[in-house]
């Protein structure tokens, strides 16, 4: 094999990574050639093939540095430690090109997906890497419990002049190192992500570090409230909070806060949003996602003072009627709102939307409030017009009339939604979905269907070709795409591959095909695997689709 071949099978992608694993690609491909034309017995058969597998790593000697470095930059930081194990070459380049160091994934979570966290084993050994393999080109790291130390943070604050986003996971502590020596902290950080723990206080570390966060744009603060409903059988608002972390000394060390997440934090009220809105005017998007003690009591305050304030996000928070009508939305700059899995009535709703101006994302899933005359009201007065994405699932009290009306008969809406989710309806068809998708020809997020067991079971079957060929036909630019019915529920044909190509073909920027487990799903799966687009087709198991990358804040406010 000459030295283009060897190149191309590093070049296949980031599944390839194993030296070992390239070794014995090159020698299977080549077994049984050598043997029927050779004929040794087995002893000179093992010698040649030892000799040639030499031969074809001995040919990586003339790649150039700069191919080879090309080549790391796209391996995750445990990649990149393996292959300093090949060669004294190899270890070389990845010793001392900081710039293949630009992020560091040093959680045990962090093995899920395709990240690859680095497992540290001796503290000292990471120390003197810091200094001498990350430096100055170390953009991101995440420290687990265990290296969160003084000396950890001061070779950062030293070493690492351009760190920009640090994560501090304190989730699993029992308790905390001694920080009363810790004078020196990284001190231009964009962004700062600290979980929490359910029984440490931080306070005692926070007081070292408040006077480093004056450059930070975004805080993201993550509780321990999903950890806690999984481990306790009371309810949320029956188990002890403690106030772990002290959010308005923050708020007053970090006044050019643009973006703040409170992620499951569940001592978090309306009191520490008014601490917020007291001093961070440069605030832009607020994300309360699942703090049930937030009301709405401290949302007028907040908008009045806090004018730039475009995206707000309050996902399964305990927000009430009276606080939300009493705010002068139209005054506000708002144009980005969650209220999914809220309380709010469908009069609180009729006064809101009533006053809010254009809106560019609106999710509203199991919002019981939200119904027909809702819908109407946001078509009527243009909140929607320029709308990008929506999410109406599991909406029980909006007919599905009046979303079909929406989406084929005001078609300056239909024409700019980007991103669309409308699932939990039993009574859609395949009909449904080919008359709306003719007019979303910029869709690029589509989740469609209804998953098993909701409520209750699809009584009629679903012919899957139809609502396919009209994706392939009217969405070319269709990157995510979810269907939720069960296997029992879809209805195949014996052409089924046919319109499967002609998805994968059409929308050739589809990289999430979201199926439930059966065989339409073996079926898909074998067809994409074929064409050589691995990893498309996933099963509703192990994968869900949202509209959440829509927001215009999503880079920022992704923090795990």
């Amino acid at each position: 094999m000459d030295s283009r071949q060897t190149l191309s099978i590093f070049a296949q992608g980031a599944n390839v990574h194993r030296p070992s694993h390239i070794s014995s690609t090159m020698t299977s491909m080549n077994d049984d050639h050598d043997l029927e034309i050779n004929g040794f017995n087995d002893l000179a058969d093992n010698d040649l093939q030892q000799r040639r597998r030499s031969s074809r790593l001995n040919s990586l000697r003339f790649l150039p540095d700069n191919i080879l470095l090309s080549i790391f930059s796209y391996l995750t930081p445990l990649d990149l430690v393996r292959c300093t194990s090949v060669c004294h070459r190899w270890h070389h380049l990845v010793s001392h090109h900081s710039h293949l160091w630009r992020r560091l994934f040093l959680r045990p979570d962090s093995t899920n997906g395709y990240t690859g966290a680095v497992h540290v084993r001796r503290l000292d050994v990471f120390i003197h890497a810091i200094a001498t393999r990350f430096n100055s080109s170390l953009l991101y790291i995440d420290l687990p419990i265990e290296l969160i130390t003084t000396e950890v943070l001061r070779e950062l604050a030293i070493r690492c002049p351009n760190l920009e986003y640090l994560t501090l996971d304190f989730s699993s502590a029992m308790q905390l190192h001694d920080f009363s020596d810790l004078n020196e902290f990284p001190c231009n950080l964009k962004r700062l992500c600290i979980c929490l723990s359910e029984v440490i206080f931080l306070e005692g570390f926070m007081r070292r570090i408040y006077s480093f966060l004056s450059s930070l744009h975004t805080l993201h603060i993550v509780g321990t409230l999903e950890k806690s409903s999984l481990t306790s059988t009371s309810t949320p608002e029956e188990t002890d909070n403690y106030e772990t972390i002290n959010i308005s000394k923050i708020k007053g060390s970090a006044p050019n806060l643009r973006i703040i997440n409170l992620y499951g934090v569940a001592f978090v009220d309306d009191n520490h949003i008014e601490a917020i809105a007291s001093g961070c005017i440069h605030l832009e998007c607020l994300a309360l996602n699942f703090c049930i003690k937030v009301t709405g009591t401290s949302f007028k305050n907040l908008m009045n003072r806090c004018r730039k304030l475009t995206c707000l996000l309050l996902q399964n928070t305990g927000i009430q009627d009276e606080p939300i009508m009493a705010v002068n939305w139209a005054t506000t700059q708002l144009s980005e709102l969650d209220i999914s899995s809220t309380d709010l009535t469908e009069q609180a709703l009729l006064h809101f939307f009533s006053l809010v101006p254009n809106l560019t994302y609106l999710a509203v899933p199991y919002c019981d409030g939200f119904t027909d005359e809702v819908l109407n009201l946001l078509i009527t007065r243009g909140v929607l017009n320029t709308c990008r994405a929506f999410d109406l699932s599991n909406t029980v009290n909006l007919n599905l009339e009046t979303v079909h009306q929406f989406l084929t008969s005001f078609t300056n809406v239909s024409h700019r939604l980007e991103a669309l989710s409308y699932t939990g309806n039993v009574g859609i068809n395949e009909q449904f979905w080919t008359d709306a998708i003719r007019f979303l020809h910029r869709i690029k997020i589509l989740v469609i269907g209804t998953s098993h067991s909701w409520f209750k079971q699809v009584t009629r079957r679903i012919h899957i070709d139809q609502i396919l060929e009209s994706c392939a036909v009217n969405c070319p630019q269709l990157r995510r795409l979810e269907i939720q019915w069960d296997p029992e529920t879809l209805r195949l044909s014996e052409n089924s591959s046919k319109f499967i190509d002609h998805l994968r073909i059409r929308c050739s920027s589809l990289s999430s095909f979201v199926l439930s487990d059966g065989p339409y799903y073996e079926g898909a799966k074998a067809n994409f695997e074929r064409a050589e687009r691995c990893g498309v087709v996933r099963t509703t198991t192990m994968y869900q689709t949202s509209i959440i990358s829509a927001l215009s804040y999503y880079n920022e406010l992704k923090f795990n």
